[in-house]
């Protein structure tokens, strides 16, 4: 599941994309104006971004110009426009969109659009375990092995942990994180998210001065960094 900010200042057009992208098993949130969408991804993270060219206040490719400028948001995007000119579909690709759809847009073509954007973007790992450094994640068994040792984990903290280290580097909000871990329709009180964040620092040491560590972005959310060790950087510099 993913979640994906659609504008358009078009409703009837933004209720098609909502249905398309929930129809898929996403998550969407629409917006009419491009004021209201940049608002909301200075305080929420989205997976991808489909954006209408012609707007009220700000145009598609300020938009694209915009999110590309912001560090850390390296999402894809996707442009749907009534322009069907080469020179059109140049220009927005050159400003930053990852695809061009021109309207009236084919439902069928839209979720195959969206689903290869998301695979290219957010590519699954088909191994069965994967590694982090000390860290040992087998899927197969829900697994999670530190410094060889298993770890007791619960089913969400396990999740959360992966997820976590699968976007290592990336600010992940708060809803971002519950809407992962325990789904959209879900009533989650936001101390339960700090006590499981809390709980993977304690178990997996995930903290400050050590190779990984979570960091808490103030009312925005969480994210996991890896940090190089001074000695591993002294070595590097001293090499020939």
């Amino acid at each position: 599941m993913r979640r994906i900010a659609a504008l358009d200042d078009d409703p009837l057009h933004l209720e098609m994309m909502q249905r398309v992208v929930q129809g898929a098993g996403h998550i969407c949130r629409t917006h009419a104006t491009s004021a209201s969408l940049m608002q909301d991804m200075r305080r929420e993270t989205f997976d991808l971004l489909i954006v209408d060219w012609e707007l009220p206040d700000i145009s598609g490719p300020e938009v694209v110009q915009w999110v590309r400028a912001q560090e850390g948001l390296d999402l894809p995007i996707l442009f749907i426009t009534h322009r069907s000119e080469e020179s059109d579909i140049v220009a927005g690709l050159a400003c930053g969109a990852d695809d061009f759809m021109v309207k009236p847009v084919r439902v069928g073509e839209l979720t195959a659009r969206i689903q290869a954007l998301l695979r290219r973007a957010y590519p699954k790992s088909q191994d069965d375990v994967q590694e982090f450094g000390p860290y040992r994640f087998t899927a197969s068994i829900q697994s999670l092995e530190f410094n060889g040792q298993p770890v007791e984990l619960t089913h969400r903290e396990y999740a959360l942990a992966l997820l976590l280290f699968q976007n290592e580097g990336r600010l992940m909000s708060r809803d971002h994180l519950r809407d992962a871990i325990w789904g959209q329709s879900a009533e989650v009180l936001s101390r339960s998210l700090d006590t499981h964040i809390s709980r993977l620092r304690q178990l997996l040491n995930l903290r400050p001065g050590q190779q990984y560590a979570i960091s808490a972005i103030y009312g925005y959310g969480y994210r996991l960094d890896m940090h190089v060790p001074p000695a591993a950087l002294t070595d590097t510099a001293a090499a020939p």
